[in-house]
């Protein structure tokens, strides 16, 4: 039978074009502009907005006349707003830039009071070229002495909300500093635990090449790509403090390559990882210290057995770096190794990219000498932090 096209599965959709809305041009002007404003006027706006509507229904119900309502909020609006940007030119002056002092509690009634007179003088100014402004019944003392109370407690609301947003606005941003402060120590941090290669290492690596060249010099070559492929993955992961486990582990068997070349038939290695986890992101080099523990103290008496699991189960990564050997730390070879930089350095970047959503232990396993094994096991929960 004839497979038909993917488009053809759904008939009933054939020929209709995906509906794409578009902004009519003036709300896309306007959008633009609003976009263009400060912060300062995008809050002065909303909120004498809300005011104004507020205040048509308050004057609507007072005067029952939706034309003096609109009227008189159009005035008092254009007032508050020249009023309250003149204020905040002067709240920006230097003696309150921070916060609010008895003399700026002092300042924010004076400036309301003259503000609250300044409106209520130019609705008895106004009233004198349009007289139906204020009803008969509503002039005199009133006409006056209501907007003057009414608008003195919205200017000193609004002043109390600006240093409130202000100190807020304020707050945050320091906050941000601070993140981006802190940030900037954690990378530096991660790069510098990350770039604590052990040198020894390369060296050993490089002295290997140097002696298999004159008589095996296609071995000598194999340890030299390996070699290279791993220096470019340590390279690549000093700009990238996350990768994934499939990038981790190529990183990995690079470096085994060269171990394994080294050591021929003393070293084996197996490195199982499942295919959900292969894609999970991990922290670039955080396993790399395991296994070199590993290969450094493992026993390699009777062969060095080395195995690296990694599955993902719900959330939760699990890792397990596996070889032969024991813990004792007693023995010659491990007092010449600096303690526990290795393990350090993993513990560290834990903390640094798995905070509080990990687990890491050391364990020994096994009750004679020669089948004693010891295992490294990690937990990491989520995704980690860095990039």
């Amino acid at each position: 039978m004839q497979r038909l096209p993917a488009r053809a599965k759904c008939p009933i959709f054939h020929g209709i074009q995906p509906f794409r809305p578009e902004l009519p041009a003036l709300s896309a002007f306007l959008l633009a502009r609003w976009n263009g404003l400060s912060l300062f006027w995008r809050i002065q706006i909303a909120g004498w907005g809300l005011f104004a509507i507020a205040d048509v229904v308050a004057q609507r119900v007072a005067f029952h006349s939706y034309t003096i309502a609109f009227a008189r909020t159009a005035l008092f609006l254009v007032c508050l707003v020249a009023i309250s940007t003149a204020m905040r030119g002067i709240y920006l002056s230097r003696p309150f830039a921070n916060r609010v002092s008895v003399v700026g509690v002092a300042l924010i009634g004076l400036l309301s009071l003259l503000g609250a007179f300044i409106i209520a003088s130019t609705v008895v100014l106004v009233h004198e070229a349009l007289p139906w402004i204020v009803p008969p019944g509503r002039r005199g003392v009133e006409e006056f002495f209501v907007p003057f109370v009414h608008y003195f407690f919205a200017l000193v609301g609004w002043s109390l909300a600006y240093f409130w947003l202000r100190a807020e606005l304020a707050k945050q941003a320091q906050r941000r500093r601070t993140m981006r402060a802190q940030a900037a120590a954690l990378r530096a941090e991660l790069e510098q635990l990350r770039l604590q290669l052990d040198p020894h290492f390369l060296f050993n690596a490089l002295n290997g090449v140097a002696e298999e060249i004159p008589e095996h010099p296609a071995a000598a070559l194999d340890m030299l790509r390996n070699l290279t492929a791993y220096l470019r993955h340590s390279l690549d992961g000093i700009n990238h403090t996350v990768v994934t486990v499939e990038g981790e582990v190529a990183g990995l068997a690079a470096y085994l390559a060269v171990q394994k070349a080294r050591f021929g038939d003393r070293l084996h290695t197996r490195l199982d990882v499942t295919p959900e986890a292969a894609q999970r992101r991990i922290a670039s080099f955080l396993l790399q210290p395991l296994v070199e523990n590993a290969v450094k103290h493992g026993r390699r008496d009777d062969g060095l057995d080395l195995r690296v699991d990694i599955r993902l189960s719900g959330d939760t990564l699990h890792v397990e770096v596996e070889n032969t050997g024991t813990l004792d730390a007693t023995r010659p070879s491990a007092r010449r190794q600096r303690p526990g930089i290795g393990l350090e350095n993993v513990r560290r970047r834990l903390a640094l990219h798995y905070p509080d959503r990990h687990a890491f232990s050391l364990a020994e396993i096994g009750e004679r000498a020669g089948d004693k094994k010891v295992t490294a096991t990690l937990e990491l929960r989520g995704e980690p932090c860095g990039s």
